[in-house]
């Protein structure tokens, strides 16, 4: 611990599990407060109680735009306003351009895309100078995967968001940075639809691109989080932060 974030409040979405519930945990770790978020009441209870006095929890859904108000509402009572603001809540599923309606689409465009948008929007009164806000993209932005178009296609449309950002937010001093997780060990990864065979036969397959031969880790990602949170990282703006094992190389 370097207390490389001493004084900041945080707010991080989906931090009930893997990588979001790893940032707070680095996060509290480095000397910040952070407002966790997720519909998992208990898991944030959980997290609440391990780290007493450092996080304060507020459950909801982020596709309720009632719930995000209420989640800023509380933020700025408990803290007056806020540095960091990690959008991280997200969700993929596996299925074929066949299958890829309308409803589909909206079903992990207003998690992927829209909420996490939204976050950063409601929040953005209260966004101090030298503010932080990550968006958690992912690796595919960068290598097609049959079956993952409409999550890739809603990543891709975050980095881009990401980038405009970071050029229009600069002004009010505040950094828009993205981090592109690679296949990471998460709950995430046994959400997306496939039958177990077939999950550890595709895990299998990108296990053997991954230059240190297995998945990373939630705090992989955390560390970056950490990093593009403080000042080591005051002169980056509108970058996103692979990290994926090498999988991207070849």
């Amino acid at each position: 611990m370097q207390n490389r974030l001493e004084g900041k409040i945080a707010v991080v979405t989906g931090a009930s599990s893997g990588i979001g519930r790893s940032i707070v945990e680095h996060y509290v770790a480095e000397g910040a407060k952070v407002v966790a978020f997720a519909r998992n009441l208990d898991a944030l209870s959980e997290l609440a109680d391990v780290h007493s006095g450092k996080v304060v929890v507020v459950s909801g859904d982020v596709t309720k735009e009632a719930d995000l108000q209420r989640l800023v509402d509380e933020t700025v009572k408990a803290f007056g306003g806020v540095d960091i603001v990690v959008p991280n809540a997200g969700i993929a599923r596996v299925l074929s351009f066949e299958e890829s309606t309308a409803e589909a689409f909206n079903t992990q465009f207003s998690v992927n895309l829209f909420a996490a948008v939204e976050t950063v929007r409601l929040f953005l009164p209260h966004i101090r100078k030298g503010g932080s806000v990550q968006f958690i993209t992912t690796f595919l932005t960068q290598v097609g995967f049959p079956g993952l178009s409409i999550y890739s296609a809603s990543k891709a449309a975050l980095k881009s968001m990401s980038q405009t950002l970071a050029a229009e937010l600069a002004p009010k001093g505040i950094r828009v940075n993205s981090i592109a997780p690679g296949p990471i060990a998460t709950p995430l990864w046994g959400t997306v639809g496939l039958p177990p065979d077939v999950l550890n036969a595709v895990a299998a397959n990108v296990t053997a691109r991954l230059m240190p031969g297995a998945f990373g880790a939630p705090e992989d990602i955390a560390e970056t989080s950490v990093f593009l949170a403080s000042d080591a990282a005051k002169n980056i703006f509108g970058q996103e932060i692979v990290v994926d094992g090498g999988y991207t190389i070849g």
